[in-house]
């Protein structure tokens, strides 16, 4: 391969062409440089939204989960305590 693309460059010089050869190569090379360097921060761009998305969520249910703890956490009630959860929902609420 190395040996076929000699012969071309080699061919490309005895023309007079060999400018024009390296120009458009050197413009290949660096679109595809490009190309890739542009992909590259578009994949992190999406993976840090994506990961700033999945933080956000689990913040979310980890605050829900902490509210819905407290909001159930029955034990503080002295077992004195008028609206204890086994003696039903409270005073001018009727039971089911």
């Amino acid at each position: 391969m190395l040996v076929f693309l000699l012969i071309l460059l080699l061919l490309a010089a005895a023309t007079g062409v060999l400018g024009a050869v390296l120009e458009v190569t050197l413009v290949i090379v660096l679109s595809l440089i490009l190309s890739v360097v542009l992909l590259i921060w578009i994949g992190t761009w999406y993976a840090k939204r994506k990961m700033r998305e999945i933080q956000r969520q689990l913040q979310t249910r980890v605050d829900h989960d902490r509210r819905r703890r407290e909001a159930r956490d029955v034990s503080a009630f002295p077992s004195d305590h008028p609206l204890r959860p086994e003696d039903g929902p409270g005073p001018g609420i009727p039971r089911k």
